[in-house]
């Protein structure tokens, strides 16, 4: 149901050098940009994430209890994609590990405080 997710950003190419990066690991790419947005995600496939600066000129500031969640493929992308986001500039919420409900997760905030997770279901993976 969700197509897509906006997260604002100050600092556009700061957020690109971010979300490339996972992106890259979860095997996507940009898919759309312009100059105040960039977008990520497989046209057709799964819910994207777009970075771009408020319509409305104000500073971007971040929704408290607000997060998007990025589904793995196993606990090891769960893990490098938490590697990855503190290596570009994002801050540690919670280390990568298995989480009640039986599923196993990594949290952060990119570089402009968005609350972000990487998660995966192992029962589901195999592993």
């Amino acid at each position: 149901m969700i197509g897509y997710v906006t997260l604002g950003t100050n600092d556009l190419p700061r957020a690109a050098c971010f979300y490339d990066a996972i992106a890259a690991e979860l095997g996507t790419a940009r898919m759309m940009e312009g100059d105040s947005y960039i977008a990520w995600g497989t046209p057709g496939g799964g819910a994207g994430v777009c970075a771009m600066h408020p319509f409305d000129g104000h500073a971007a500031s971040v929704g408290n209890g607000t997060m998007v969640a990025l589904e793995a493929a196993d606990p090891g992308q769960v893990d490098r994609i938490h590697a990855i986001a503190l290596a570009s500039g994002g801050t540690d919420e919670g280390a990568p590990g298995l989480r009640d409900g039986g599923f196993y997760a990594a949290y952060f905030r990119d570089p402009d405080g968005n609350k972000l997770n990487a998660f995966c279901m192992p029962e589901s993976t195999g592993e």
